[in-house]
């Protein structure tokens, strides 16, 4: 519903919270693309200008103890319209976190992506909340898929797709280099990571290349953390998988939609 300035930013996601972060709009040159954060996030985090969108507020209590979570009543920064129309038409109230995996699914149908692609160049992304009570709940479940894997939180990382192999000492990032036929991305001429398809690897979030990224960003450093990048690769890998089920179901999402005022 809300966005938050700095201070209250700091206030509200540095609490026990969730929170999306999407773009105004997003230029020719970048993909649309929303992220899941439980933590202060970089203002580029998305595209150029990222806003965060907490799931809960905080009252303000000035600096003292603002991170004192016990001691605050939280609100969901969902308009009462939305609960209202939401319960209206399925019968029941859907839970704050519920509304929040299902924007996130819709978000990452690369359906919706691709037919208000226009749209989603000039505004902030609006959200078709769909009028069948199992299309919602199916897909606030793969939201929530999603959310796990993007905090990286998820058990669907416990065995990862990937695997870091070679010979030698030499760990450093030099060179980095993707193999398509071997689905390897090299980091050096003797270490690399394997069973990396290329769709993972060409996997882009707003402008940036997730996986060159990462290791571009690190170059001429020690490769320390090879088991992260294991699950950041393993987390890429299930989302693609996720967005082509969500797309199988996104159809019947617009079938009949809930109606609200016009902003």
């Amino acid at each position: 519903d809300r966005g938050c300035d700095r201070w209250n930013l700091m206030k509200n996601v540095l609490s026990n919270n969730l929170a999306i972060a999407t773009s105004r709009k997003f230029p020719r040159t970048k993909n649309f693309s929303s992220l899941v954060s439980n933590c202060i996030s970089d203002i580029h985090l998305s595209s150029d200008q990222t806003y965060l969108f907490p799931l809960y507020l905080y009252p303000d209590e000035g600096e003292r103890g603002f991170l004192d979570e016990d001691t605050k009543e939280k609100v969901p920064n969902i308009a009462g319209e939305i609960f209202e129309k939401l319960q209206n038409a399925y019968g029941q109230k859907p839970t704050p976190e519920q509304i929040l995996y299902y924007i996130y699914a819709v978000f990452y149908s690369n359906i919706y992506r691709e037919k208000y692609a226009e749209f989603l160049k000039i505004d902030f992304p609006r959200v078709p909340f769909a009028a069948d009570y199992e299309i919602f709940v199916r897909m606030a479940e793969y939201g929530e898929k999603l959310v796990g894997l993007h905090l990286l939180k998820s058990p669907l990382l416990d065995k990862p797709v990937a695997q870091f192999h070679g010979g030698g000492d030499n760990n450093r990032i030099e060179k980095v280099k993707y193999d398509s036929e071997q689905e390897r991305i090299y980091i050096n001429g003797d270490k690399y990571f394997a069973k990396v398809p290329q769709d993972v690897w060409e996997y882009y979030i707003g402008g940036y290349q997730v996986l060159r990224k990462y290791l571009k960003d690190r170059k001429g450093r020690e490769m320390d953390d090879a088991p992260k990048y294991c699950r950041i690769i393993t987390a890429l890998a299930k989302t693609v998988a996720i967005q082509k089920e969500i797309d199988e179901i996104y159809p019947d999402v617009e079938k009949e939609l809930i109606q609200f005022k016009k902003a």
